[in-house]
């Protein structure tokens, strides 16, 4: 018996000396697996939402606005970016801006989205004598936007904001003033930190809706600051043009893709986006105005143009810059007093046909394009040496 004991006691030592020996030579390929995932940071998406000229009020086209709000929240986005004219009334020099409008702006562009950045629109302004009928209710929707995160303000309703990957910068239209003094140093500092860049105002620097030469004034200053993409809305038409600078002539460089598919530092991709809930206007060649047609070098520019109600989503990481444009089609009733059409008794638009016509309602992807950022270094996956 006892004999019998050591021998048991004998094996269970050998065993664990057997196990221990074995546990030390054994690789540990948990730790390995830490050392090579390490290196590797989760990418982040931003994902902003893009809307301009939703038009709350008499003079816009409810279906519209109502169908393009709906879609717009289903996208969840990270921010809302609005680029003016939120109020079409239709009083001469209205005295005072009517709580309907507001609350009906804080339904569908305030309590949705947690971040928003709003442009003032012609249409959000106070009446003057060019623009009678314009609302004068920016004082009231100004303070629903989420603000700038630098509080040295060049103007009032003028600033930047970080959001995820990109700098947003925004402009006044009314009256436009250079804004390289200011912008310049934060995006030459959103650079320095390989953020994107984009600008948003309302009145577009290139269309071929109703052309006006900004060639030397906007046109000339933006090309100088070199943003990704700048954002207007004010035409009620969707726009996109292809990636472009000017030389040393003030010529336009084009960068042209049937793909939809750039890199940066091709040059400032400009989109018009005004198919927020307001009444299409058509453009200018259309209407057969030859004083407000665009020039031939202007339309080469063009990659995609559309009379529609729609709005944009931005899918924003550190490598890639990717846009959606959504339309929005809306069943036409007969019987409701609505009608999409700008003065939509005048007979060009016998002519002219809307993007939605003979297609069905709902929500689709109309076009997407994409920017992919110049290579960067990757992260190595081998272990600096311990200093010596």
């Amino acid at each position: 018996m006892k004999w019998f004991t050591v021998k048991i006691f004998f094996l269970l030592v050998v065993a664990l000396l057997v196990n221990y020996s074995l546990s030390e030579s054994a690789p540990n390929k948990t730790s390995e697996l830490k050392k090579v995932m390490v290196p590797f940071a989760q990418e982040t998406v931003t994902r902003i939402t893009i809307v301009g000229d939703t038009g709350t009020g008499e003079r816009a086209y409810p279906p519209g606005f109502s169908a393009v709000q709906k879609a717009m929240r289903e996208t969840m986005p990270d921010a809302l970016l609005h680029l003016g004219d939120f109020v079409y009334q239709p009083e001469m020099f209205p005295d005072s801006c009517p709580d309907r409008y507001i609350d009906e702006i804080k339904k569908n562009l305030v309590e949705p989205y947690p971040l928003r950045l709003f442009v003032a629109g012609d249409n959000d302004l106070p009446a003057h004598k060019s623009k009678p009928t314009a609302s004068g209710c920016w004082s009231k929707i100004d303070p629903l936007d989420s603000g700038f995160d630098n509080p040295k303000t060049p103007r009032a309703f003028e600033g930047t904001r970080v959001v995820g990957n990109a700098l947003i910068g925004v402009i006044l239209s009314f009256p436009w003033q250079d804004p390289t003094e200011w912008l310049q140093p934060r995006i030459q500092e959103a650079r320095e930190k390989g953020l994107w860049v984009i600008l948003a105002f309302h009145e577009p620097a290139i269309t071929t809706a109703w052309y006006l030469n900004k060639r030397d004034t906007l046109l000339k200053q933006l090309s100088a600051l070199k943003p990704d993409i700048v954002l207007a809305g004010h035409q009620h038409s969707y726009e996109r043009f292809h990636p472009l600078s000017l030389d040393e002539n003030n010529a336009f460089k084009i960068t042209t893709s049937e793909t939809g598919k750039y890199q940066s530092g091709d040059g400032t991709m400009h989109i018009v986006s005004g198919g927020g809930g307001a009444t299409f206007k058509p453009f200018a060649d259309l209407q057969k105005n030859e004083e407000h047609t665009a020039p031939k070098e202007v339309f080469d520019a063009l990659a995609k143009r559309a009379l529609m109600n729609h709005f944009i989503t931005l899918d924003i990481s550190r490598g890639i810059l990717k846009g959606t444009v959504w339309r929005v089609c809306v069943k036409d009733d007969p019987d409701d007093k609505w009608n999409p059409r700008w003065r939509s008794r005048k007979d060009f638009w016998k002519s002219i046909t809307l993007e939605c016509d003979g297609k069905p309602e709902g929500v689709a992807i109309y076009e997407e394009f994409e920017i992919k950022a110049k290579t960067r270094k990757s992260n190595s996956l081998t272990r600096e040496p311990p200093p010596l």
